[in-house]
């Protein structure tokens, strides 16, 4: 996500980073590359116009650290403007009554229907027991849409007369108190914001229920129009939060750095993959240090965690100081890794600047980890805990037995030995 804004803003501050003292001109030159990068990326002018204009007043306001370069101080003051930009309101789901209601609403194509399950699945391995509502009477098998989606993580489906939306709403309530479920998820139909009947429907329906968050659920891909909509929605049926879907094809990142400065709605979760868990809690000052190149670390140290326990991690760092890293311990690490999820949004995690972000932006074959997971595994258990025994006559053994070459074997033996060299001369805290 953001990769062209990213990589736009990363050129400019490059250009900088060599210079000892900034004049007044250089950091016009650099607030006008900086403007440019944001239109380009598809973000509200007016927005861009008032961050721009907040850059500038702090930087004649404020002295340079003398820890920092002035380039630095530059990227701190774009940094923090960015995460103001995007901070607004109370992100937290706040789930009051019981059963707690969160209504889901948009436009057509938004992805209503998915986001709805995933936070189904978020809510519940947070260890609340949710139930799925298929308001949505127009789209033909949109409720057989969401019981698929139901089914696949657990999660019941109510769908009532498949009729009245209002109706299937007082039912569902009705439905989760005799069926003890603690948060009503309720997908209802994609509609637009000028369409008065449709509008009316689901402010009865918001009427009917009280819903302790109505959330708009937003295409990010759709730039300053998404703005414009959050803010008509808003005004009809008023909105408590905003989820920002499809992150993942962002490439501009417009959606995300205007809809909050220009509702002061809060965005509370982001879509980031097609898959059920690609649904992630929105943090802005991550978002900020990912557009800036800084990368966000806390959100990979956060997934690693969850495949990945802490006395693993201290056991395979205790290995790689004492250069007792061997083919068992990559092996895991490769089966650990394909569960984090695809390669390229590991990669993007990674900061832009230093050792680890030379891997960003990398043309990663997923097919070479099944390739080399292959090699590892034609391996004996002795040559896994001793690959320096591995020479001719065990190579041709170890390619034949993972339909491999011999050549692919050599290649995966000299990555092992970098690997084991890097790690070794190094302090892994450095490489970020």
């Amino acid at each position: 996500m953001f990769d062209l804004l990213a990589a736009k803003l990363d050129a400019v501050f490059k250009k900088i980073g060599s210079k000892g003292k900034l004049r007044e001109k250089d950091i016009d030159l650099v607030l006008r590359e900086v403007r440019i990068a944001l239109l380009e990326a598809d973000v509200n002018y007016k927005i861009v116009k008032g961050f721009v204009t907040a850059v500038k007043q702090r930087l004649i306001d404020e002295r340079v650290v003398e820890s920092m370069t002035p380039a630095q101080h530059i990227l701190n003051v774009v940094y923090e403007e960015m995460v103001a930009l995007m901070s607004a309101g109370d992100r937290n789901l706040h789930l009051k009554s019981a059963p707690s209601v969160v209504l889901l609403f948009g436009l057509q194509g938004s992805g209503k229907t998915t986001t709805a399950a995933k936070l189904a699945s978020l809510l519940k391995g947070r260890g609340h027991a949710p139930l799925l509502v298929a308001a949505d009477v127009y789209r033909p098998a949109a409720a057989k849409q969401l019981s698929v989606l139901g089914d696949s993580i657990g999660v019941d489906v109510f769908a009532g007369d498949g009729r009245d939306p209002v109706a299937i709403l007082s039912g569902a309530v009705d439905h989760a108190l005799k069926h003890m479920k603690d948060v009503v998820l309720v997908d209802t139909a994609g509609r637009l914001q000028i369409d008065d009947e449709l509008m009316e429907e689901l402010y009865r329906m918001k009427e009917a229920c009280m819903p302790d968050e109505a959330l708009l659920v937003v295409d990010g891909m759709m730039g300053q129009v998404s703005v414009d909509v959050a803010k008509e929605f808003d005004n009809r049926l008023g909105i408590t939060g905003i989820i920002l879907t499809k992150l993942d094809g962002d490439a501009k990142g417009g959606a995300a750095l205007s809809i909050t400065a220009y509702t002061s709605k809060p965005v509370k979760f982001v879509g980031v993959g097609e898959k059920i868990a690609d649904l992630e809690p929105f943090y802005p000052d991550r978002i900020a240090s990912r557009i800036l190149g800084m990368g966000d670390i806390l959100s990979l140290v956060e997934k690693s965690s969850k495949i990945v326990s802490k006395e693993k991690v201290v056991k395979i760092g205790k290995k790689l100081k004492s250069a007792k890293f061997d083919f068992n311990d990559l092996l895991e690490q490769f089966r650990s890794i394909k569960e984090m999820g695809p390669l390229d949004k590991i990669f993007d995690m990674l900061p832009s600047r230093g050792i680890l972000g030379k891997m960003k932006g990398v043309d990663v074959d997923e097919k070479e980890f099944k390739r080399m997971e292959a090699i590892i595994l034609s391996m004996t258990p002795e040559e896994r805990a001793n690959p320096s025994i591995i020479k001719g006559s065990r190579k041709i053994r170890i390619a034949k037995g993972s339909g491999t070459s011999v050549e692919m074997v050599n290649r995966l033996l000299k990555q092992y030995k970098q690997m084991k060299k890097l790690f070794k001369r190094r302090d892994l805290s450095k490489l970020f």
